[in-house]
C-alpha cells in the first residue's frame, strides 16, 4: 500500500497589531528529507502563506478576526481540506505554544471531513499537552526528534495496520487509556551526519522571500527588493546550558523526549553540503538556528574558517552566547574576525538579565554580568561592521522592581555603546520547561491557563513580585525609551496592522512581534 504524507503548517493566530510572520521552521524539511530518503511520497503545505494556487496578497495579507479577539492568517478551511484530500497521513507541528489553537482547530476540521486519515503531531508543546491534542482528534504525538519515527509510522500504515505498539517515541490512546512509548537512549541520533538532508526544495521559498519577514533580524533594511533570499540552517542540536525557561532543560535522560538536549554537532563537511544545497536553490542569506553555535569553541572556529569561502550572508538571532565571544571576561578579537570573514552580518546577544541572582537561578549561569566586558564586546563588534541586537527578559516570579530596572539600565548602556536594537521580553513559562512546572506549583499560573495566548510582550504570570499590569507598562516603556529611533521606525513600518487593515496597533507593546 502506497502512503502519501502531507506536512501542514496550519494557519497562524496573532495578537491584534502584532507582526505576522511565516512559520518556515526546519521541522518539516527535515522530516520530509527523512521520508524522501525512504522513497515515501511527501509534500509540505504552509497554510500561512498559501500554495502556488494563490498569491500572498490573497492569503497572507488577508487576516480575519477570531472569537478570541486574535487574528487568523492563512488558507481557508476549504482550501486546507483540498490540500490534504489525497493524503493518508497529516503531520502538524506544535513546537511553539502559540500554535496550539490553530493546530487543534485544523485537526478537528480534518477529522470531521476525513475521519480515516491519520493525524500526527509533535513538538515540545504537543508532547506536554497530550490530553488536549487527543481530544481534538489527533491520533499520534511524536515525543522526540521524529526523523526515524515518522518512517516507522508510515511502515505501519503500509501494512494497513493501526498498531503502533512497536513504534518508538510516540503517544496515543488505546481503549480509552494513554499509551506512552518513551524515547530510549539508543533512539537518539548522536551523529547528526546520519540525518537525511533537509528537503528545502519542498518549501514555498519564493513566497517567504516575497514577504521578507524572517522570524528575526534587523538586516531587512539593508537589502533591496529581490535580494532577500533567506533560509534556516542548523549546524548543531541541543545546548550545554539548561535555562529554566527553555525546553532543552527538560530534555534529559529519563524524561519522555529522551536526552535530546545533549549538545550534538554536524561535521564540517555536512554543513558545507547543506550550504551548497541552499545556494543551488538561490539562497543568499542563512539564518543559523543553533541554540549554542559555539558550544564547542574550536569546532565553531574551524567550521567558520571553511565557510568564509561560500560568499553567503550569515545571521544568528539568539544562538551566539556571550561567554563564547569572551576570553577571561574580555572580548575575543580572534573569534569575531573569523565570524566576520565567514559572512556574519548580524548576531543577537542573549543578555537575559543584569542580575547575577537571576542569571544563577534561572539562566544556568551562562554569563557573568559583573566581570564581563560586554561594552568592549559591543564596541568591537560594531567596529567590525556587525549589526547587534540584545535580548533581555523581565518579570521572573520573584524579580523585584529594582532588579528589573537594573536590566533596563544595562540595556541603555548597551545601546549607548552601539547596540542596534533591544528586545525586552516578559518571561514565558511554556509547557515543557522547568519554569512552567515551577510556576504551576507556585501559583504563578492559573490552572486553566491558555498557553497559546502567551506572548513575549505580555505579562504571562500572576502573583509575581511585580504585578502583571505594572510589568507590561514597564516593558512597553522600556522598549520605547531604550531602542534607537531608526529601529523603532523600521519595525513600525512592518507591522501588519499598518498595511491597509483596520486593526488596533500598539507600537510600544507589539513592535517586537
Amino acid at each position: 500500500m502506497s502512503i502519501k504524507v502531507t506536512l501542514l503548517y496550519p494557519p497562524h493566530q496573532t495578537w491584534p497589531g502584532s507582526l505576522v510572520k511565516p512559520n518556515g521552521s526546519l521541522a518539516y524539511p527535515m522530516l520530509a528529507g527523512a521520508l524522501l530518503e525512504h522513497e515515501i511520497e511527501v509534500n509540505i503545505v504552509d497554510a500561512i502563506v498559501g500554495t502556488d494556487k494563490e498569491t500572498v496578497d490573497e492569503v497572507f495579507y488577508k487576516s480575519t478576526e477570531l472569537p478570541s479577539g486574535l487574528y487568523r492568517t492563512g488558507l481557508s478551511d476549504e482550501r486546507i481540506l483540498e490540500e490534504v484530500a489525497d493524503s493518508d497521513i497529516i503531520g502538524m507541528t506544535s513546537i511553539f505554544s502559540d500554535q496550539e489553537t490553530m493546530v487543534l482547530y485544523t485537526a478537528r476540521l480534518i477529522k470531521k471531513h476525513f475521519p480515516e486519515k491519520l493525524i500526527v503531531s509533535g513538538g515540545v508543546n504537543a508532547r506536554n499537552r497530550l490530553e488536549r491534542f487527543f481530544d481534538a482528534g489527533i491520533d499520534l504525538v511524536c515525543l522526540s526528534e521524529a526523523e526515524r519515527t515518522i518512517v516507522q509510522i508510515v511502515r505501519v500504515m503500509e501494512r494497513k495496520s493501526r498498531d503502533f505498539s512497536d513504534v518508538s517515541s510516540v503517544a496515543y490512546e488505546k481503549n480509552g487509556r494513554l499509551v506512552l512509548n518513551k524515547t530510549k537512549i539508543e533512539d537518539v541520533i548522536y551523529d547528526l551526519d546520519e540525518l537525511p538532508m533537509p528537503a528545502w526544495d519542498l518549501m514555498p521559498m519564493e513566497k517567504y522571500w516575497e514577504i521578507g519577514r524572517p522570524h528575526g533580524g534587523l538586516y531587512l533594511e539593508n537589502y533591496k527588493k529581490g535580494e532577500l533570499k533567506y533560509a534556516p540552517l542548523m549546524t548543531s542540536l541541543g545546548c550545554p546550558f539548561k535555562c529554566m525557561f527553555c525546553h532543552i532543560a527538560g530534555e534529559t535522560e529519563g524524561e519522555v523526549a529522551g536526552p535530546i538536549g545533549k549538545y550534538r554537532i554536524k561535521s564540517d563537511d555536512r554543513v558545507l553540503r547543506e550550504i551548497a544545497q541552499l545556494k543551488d536553490l538561490g539562497v543568499k542569506q542563512i539564518f543559523i538556528e543553533d541554540d549554542a553555535l559555539f558550544g564547542r569553541r574550536n569546532r565553531g572556529m574551524r567550521l567558520f574558517k571553511k565557510i568564509r569561502k561560500e560568499n553567503i550572508d550569515i545571521l544568528d538571532v539568539n544562538g551566539v552566547n556571550i561567554i563564547h565571544l569572551l576570553r577571561k571576561g574580555k572580548p575575543d578579537p580572534e573569534i569575531i574576525d573569523i565570524m566576520i570573514e565567514a559572512g556574519f552580518k548580524e548576531i543577537g546577544l542573549p543578555f537575559e538579565s543584569a542580575n547575577p541572582r537571576i542569571i544563577s537561578k534561572y539562566v544556568s549561569n551562562k554569563w557573568d554580568p559583573v566581570n564581563s566586558d560586554v561594552i568592549g564586546l559591543i564596541k568591537l563588534c560594531k567596529q567590525k561592521g556587525l549589526m547587534l541586537s540584545g535580548n533581555y527578559m523581565i518579570g521572573y516570579p520573584d524579580e523585584t522592581r529594582e532588579e528589573i530596572q537594573r536590566t533596563i539600565d544595562m540595556a541603555k548602556t548597551h545601546v549607548a555603546a552601539g547596540l542596534d536594537s533591544v528586545h525586552f521580553m516578559c518571561v514565558m513559562p511554556l509547557p515543557g520547561t522547568p519554569l512552567f512546572d515551577m510556576a504551576m506549583a507556585g501559583g504563578y499560573l492559573p490552572k486553566d491557563i491558555q498557553v497559546d495566548k502567551m506572548h513575549w510582550v505580555k505579562a504571562n504570570m500572576i502573583n509575581t513580585a511585580v504585578p502583571p499590569e505594572e510589568l507590561e507598562i514597564i516593558r512597553d516603556r522600556a522598549w520605547e525609551d531604550v531602542n534607537p529611533d531608526t529601529y523603532k521606525n523600521a519595525k513600525k513600518k512592518m507591522v501588519w496592522g499598518l498595511e491597509g487593515q483596520d486593526i488596533p496597533y500598539r507600537s510600544e507593546a507589539m513592535a517586537d512581534g
